[in-house]
């Protein structure tokens, strides 16, 4: 078999197969192989049509079907099982082939992956790839990392396949070194979770408070996804709370039970942010709301515990109450954005990777979860200062905030007096206000580790750390 692929996929479950296809509807040739040879069997009688697959049975033979320098696509599950194949086929490798994860990697794996096999003169790179089944096929949202050596090669067969934002601008680029694509891919999916979330909060308040129905529900939601709240979540919900089960002619919604699963990334954006000090709280909220929605036996409180009466609302009452749930929802939205983003530059800085914030809003503009209209404006706010501190330093987006505020407070005031949880909608205006705070409560918590702990302090009138002798006559002695 002569090397005549120009790229090669192995893991040929759906991403796999999909972006298998991808590929070869863009015009290349593509070495395929599974584990099971069925499934590249398979891929290949019902797909041959679209392109030019070059199957192969072994690891040897999809090695010397690929052209030089070789471009292997590993799609399989995270973990052990990525480091079981790329321990079968390094060996195969020569100089300068590259080795591209498109799985959902830990991005401290990605980085001793790239290590290993840069020692043996291979290029790793760590891709993450966001929008599903679907966008493995149509176009995703692509983040690779690795050396800008792999990137030269195998950048322009990325920006083929990836999505196109309105402008036709390819949706990847070059996220930076080691492991900085699944960074950034983590970073996505916990603010795809903090996302999620907030939209799952504003149905709940309007079937809750105002007393609208599902199918009510999703007229708002199309309605709000023709403003700016365009986006794929909310064009997705809507489609999702207007379905009707067939069986038993119900709403989609509520014979589903009500226990959110999650695959880990929520959870590591969230733990890398600790790691890393960054304040990430609406993210973090819609972590742990998924996780008390699995606690079943925690939930079976619910029995015993009180709570206020509803207070039923009028139709012009509830019309009023929806309205500003949309501000709290697009204010609630900006932060966890500015979350992500903080955390991304926090982590650039970190590893030393020199991240470019304008072009990762850029790429998720199309193709990924996440891709909505204000990613636009996100994109031209970092192009224009690379180095700001928070997405909410730029003016029109803290204008925005300012004027939704009030509605927004309105709402988490009514959730709280009516018995609604909104914990990503109450972390998110907390957030805000602690940013706008002169002055935090931090100062207190300062003087009692001083004086349980003796850990000093800093005066905000001199230099130094001090240390209160606490009990009896307190002196100050400077640490």
């Amino acid at each position: 078999m002569s090397g005549t692929a120009q790229i090669g996929v192995t893991g040929l479950a759906v991403m796999g197969r999909n972006l298998a296809r991808n590929f070869a509807r863009n015009g290349f040739t593509v070495a395929v192989h599974n584990r099971t040879t069925a499934k590249t069997d398979a891929l290949v009688k019902e797909f041959g049509d679209e392109g030019t697959f070059v199957a192969a049975r072994t690891p040897e033979e999809f090695v010397a079907a690929l052209e030089r320098p070789r471009r292997l696509v590993i799609m399989v599950k995270a973990g052990d099982p990525t480091d079981a194949v790329i321990q079968e086929f390094a060996p195969l490798l020569d100089e300068g082939d590259i080795v591209i994860d498109g799985g959902n990697a830990h991005f401290e794996d990605t980085r001793r992956r790239e290590k290993e096999l840069r020692e043996r003169g291979i290029h790793f790179v760590g891709a993450g790839i966001s929008g599903g089944e679907e966008g493995a096929l149509n176009g995703p949202s692509i983040m690779p990392g690795g050396s800008a050596e792999s990137y030269e090669s195998l950048g322009p067969m990325l920006e083929k396949i990836a999505a196109k934002a309105e402008d036709g601008t390819p949706c990847t680029t070059h996220i930076g070194p080691d492991g900085a694509g699944h960074f950034v891919k983590m970073v996505h999916n916990g603010i795809e979770y903090a996302d999620m979330q907030l939209i799952a909060e504003a149905y709940d308040l309007m079937r809750a408070v105002a007393g609208y129905s599902p199918t009510r529900i999703a007229e708002t939601f199309r309605s709000w996804n023709t403003g700016r709240l365009d986006s794929y979540l909310i064009e997705i919900t809507a489609e999702v709370l207007a379905h009707t089960d067939a069986a038993t002619g119900r709403p989609f919604v509520d014979i589903v039970q009500d226990r959110a699963e999650q695959k880990g990334t929520g959870r590591w954006t969230v733990q890398i942010a600790l790691d890393l000090g960054v304040p990430v709280s609406g993210i973090a909220e819609a972590v742990f709301a998924r996780s008390v929605s699995g606690h079943a036996a925690l939930r079976d409180a619910s029995r015993h515990l009180a709570g206020p009466t509803a207070r039923k609302l009028g139709e012009d009452e509830a019309a009023a109450f929806a309205a500003q749930v949309e501000q709290a929802l697009y204010a609630s939205k900006i932060v966890a954005y500015t979350q992500g983003f903080h955390e991304i530059a926090a982590g650039s800085e970190q590893y030393e990777w020199n991240i470019d914030l304008g072009k990762v809003a850029a790429i998720w503009r199309g193709g990924c979860i996440i891709r909505a209209a204000f990613l636009d404006r996100i994109t031209s706010a970092y192009e224009t200062r690379p180095r700001m501190p928070s997405l909410l330093s730029d003016e029109s987006f803290a204008q925005e905030i300012a004027a939704a505020q009030n509605d927004w407070r309105t709402v988490i005031a009514t959730a709280v007096t009516q018995g609604v949880p909104t914990p990503a909608f109450a972390a998110t205006l907390a957030y805000y206000d602690s940013l706008r705070a002169e002055r935090l409560p931090a100062a207190l918590t300062q003087g009692q580790r001083d004086y349980f702990g003796a850990h000093t302090y800093h005066r905000i009138d001199r230099d130094g750390a001090f240390h209160t002798l606490w009990g009896g006559d307190k002196t100050e002695a400077e640490r």
